[in-house]
């Protein structure tokens, strides 16, 4: 791409590549890149076969960013159970993220963030780094020129406050009583997000307890005035409801004080009942990593000890997100993507050719089928008449199934010649019938819960970090018409309020807003194949304008990318150096709209040929996964194999169900 960079975080200027990108004809024989494209395809097929477990499943690393790694470090402090390798391994980790202005980032080639800045510093103090070493010198200087630990979010201050570094009472309460309101009940905890509920849940038990280990230093170079470190805040306006909220928590700390002890304790028991009644057979909590720690933390303070079955099996599970790299450090993974990678990985892999009864893929059929969830979880609160039959996105998550990864394993099974054809069906069936339950009334589909989009969880002042809700969203409600379709559903009204509810949400400028991928290069890729299926022909008004918006943000080197900062700023929305990912997901929505003989595939395609290396993957450091709209980031690292080789493949092969025959219009 010919434009100027940023230099303080190496990101490609919008601007400048704006001004830059023109409209070309290809020098590239369209011939020529078919053989390219088919040999890449080929040599990247060999690659993903060589990754499968014997087990049948594939996974790729998860990276976050490095408060992971701190937040480890800092229950290991907290529980008494550090150890020097563990210790070394993780702060060489963090180290190494380290920017050359001593910040720490959430993502490649993002801003210094404060938060992270501070966890990391906090972890390497505890490492044994010093703070007049330069490196922490300087992370200690931009600290307090952002406002110091005061200025940071609230996650942040509560591992703080557990050693004394930060006061309680300046923290939001959360009291443990919330366990008692019913469903119907605004703020009860249902009206959360599933990730928000696994965590807030264990945080009303610390945030009744108030535990405070003594502190092995003190952290006054991190205050901007350690005389007075929490400089007093302006009040919102007593009639918004920002005003109304933190007036609520002032009394919520007033009944903090008088709270009936016994009361207390029944909460805080029926809390712990909660976390333990949640706790997965491999001792996890959802499958991802912040539950766990808090929930250890939580039955740690209501006396129960190292030893005790729970907590064994937690902090073993806590081990299995350890990432041991070959220079000796240590990545904590937020979480493991085992079920999405190996849906996705089939889908590529069969696109791309490879016989649908190929044995890698009735190994990874069996892996799947095997993973089924057939027991109720949390989602039931909302749909209790509804029959289980879904997935999720880890190992062991049998709470908190997933409509996107539900969706695309029947998009994946759907593909496999299985010699047990009927199990294959039969888990299919139950797989759709438990997504097309799980809409909400809009005709859309979220992540995890049904209708979970109560106003009032992200206006909670202990809510300043992500999005602690899940409203439907357009990438996973295309992912499941998708899925609707090639089931023979196109028809179905269910299927065709998904539709419409799609073509309501498209952005004025052509795309989709991506709300689990970056960003709208994810949410046009997921939702342009979605409505081609669902029979839209590429002459609809909607398909023409994501056609016209993807080739206008085409880059100059043929390939596609979008920055993180698109989620906050309107001037990055399609902007950003070329990744493999991205570039595929563009070309799936290209491809899916019949531009396949296109200037724009062409060269896309190009692109990731040219970029392909020689053991036949690409290297991909920026990240293209979101979890929060640009609070925390995801560089899922089998991406960048999955999707371009799916992208190739439907380039040399077409789509598979091309001109499929409904078979039956139920749902």
């Amino acid at each position: 791409m010919t434009a100027t960079t940023d230099g303080s975080t190496g990101a490609v200027d919008p601007r400048a590549a704006s001004a830059s990108r023109k409209t070309t004809e290809s020098t590239i024989a369209a011939d020529g890149v078919q053989a390219a494209a088919r040999r890449a395809a080929e040599r990247s097929v060999e690659h993903l076969l060589g990754r499968q477990d014997e087990q049948g499943w594939w996974k790729g690393d998860l990276a976050t960013n490095v408060t992971m790694d701190a937040e480890d470090l800092l229950l290991r402090q907290f529980l008494g159970i550090q150890d020097p390798a563990t210790v070394r391994a993780a702060a060489g980790f963090i180290r190494g993220e380290q920017l050359g202005d001593g910040t720490w980032a959430t993502f490649h080639g993002g801003p210094a963030d404060l938060s992270t800045t501070i966890e990391a510093y906090v972890a390497l103090r505890l490492a044994g780094d010093r703070p007049e070493d330069p490196h922490m010198a300087r992370a200690a200087g931009w600290v307090r020129e952002q406002g110091g630990i005061a200025a940071s979010r609230v996650f942040t201050r509560i591992w703080l406050a557990l050693f004394g570094w930060w006061k309680w009472d300046d923290l939001p309460e959360l009291p443990p009583e919330l366990m008692f309101f019913p469903k119907w009940v605004p703020l009860n905890i249902y009206d959360f997000g599933c990730w928000a509920r696994q965590t807030i849940v264990p945080l009303t038990i610390v945030s009744a307890k108030r535990p405070v280990r003594p502190a092995p230093f003190a952290l006054d170079e991190l205050h901007t005035d350690p005389e007075h470190p929490n400089p007093p805040k302006r009040p919102a306006p007593a009639r918004s409801w920002d005003g109304f909220f933190q007036r609520l928590d002032k009394a919520l700390h007033v009944y903090h004080r008088f709270a009936p002890r016994r009361l207390r304790r029944v909460a805080m028991n029926a809390a712990a009942r909660w976390i333990i009644e949640r706790q997965e057979n491999d001792g996890c909590w959802g499958g991802i990593q912040p539950p766990a720690v808090y929930s250890v933390i939580a039955l740690h303070l209501l006396g129960y000890d190292l030893e005790h079955p729970v907590m064994r099996a937690g902090l073993e599970s806590l081990d299995r997100f350890a990432v041991w790299r070959e220079d000796g450090t240590r990545m904590i993974e937020a979480c493991q993507s085992p079920v999405w990678d190996t849906c996705l990985a089939t889908i590529a892999l069969v696109d791309a050719g490879v016989a649908p009864d190929h044995p890698a893929l009735v190994k990874a059929a069996d892996w799947m089928l095997a993973e089924e969830i057939v027991r109720p979880g949390d989602w039931a609160v909302r749909r209790p008449g509804l029959e289980p039959g879904g997935w999720a996105f880890e190992f062991h998550n049998d709470n908190y199934p997933d409509i996107d990864d539900t969706a695309e394993v029947v998009l994946a099974l759907r593909r496999v010649r299985h010699p047990d054809q009927a199990r294959v069906d039969a888990a299919i069936e139950r797989g759709v019938r438990w997504n097309v339950g799980m809409r909400s009334r809009n005709g859309a589909w979220g992540a995890f819960d049904a209708d979970n989009t109560s106003p009032f969880p992200n206006r909670l002042p202990f809510c300043d970090f992500g999005e602690v809700i899940d409203p439907p969203s357009a990438d996973v409600t295309g992912h499941v018409v998708e899925m609707l379709a090639v089931e023979g559903r196109a028809a179905h009204p269910v299927t065709r309020r998904g539709v419409e509810w799609l073509l309501s949400e498209q952005d004025a400028g052509g795309g989709w807003f991506g709300r689990w991928g970056v960003n709208y290069v994810y949410g046009t890729g997921s939702v342009v194949p979605a409505l081609t299926a669902a029979g839209l022909p590429p002459s609809h008004p909607a398909i023409r304008r994501a056609v016209e918006w993807l080739e206008s943000v085409q880059n100059d080197d043929g390939g596609w990318g979008e920055d993180l900062r698109s989620y906050t700023e309107e001037k990055w929305i399609g902007q950003g150096a070329s990744t493999a990912s991205q570039t595929a997901w563009a070309l799936l929505a290209l491809l899916a709209a019949g531009r396949r003989d296109t200037v724009a595939v062409t060269r896309g395609i190009a692109w990731l040929t040219e970029t392909q290396q020689a053991d036949g993957s690409w290297d991909e450091p920026y990240f293209t996964g979101t979890g929060f709209p640009w609070d925390f980031s995801i560089n899922y690292h089998l991406y960048r194999q999955v999707f371009p080789l799916t992208a190739l493949g439907r380039y040399v092969h077409g789509d598979p169900f091309a001109g499929r025959t409904p078979t039956h219009e139920g749902a």
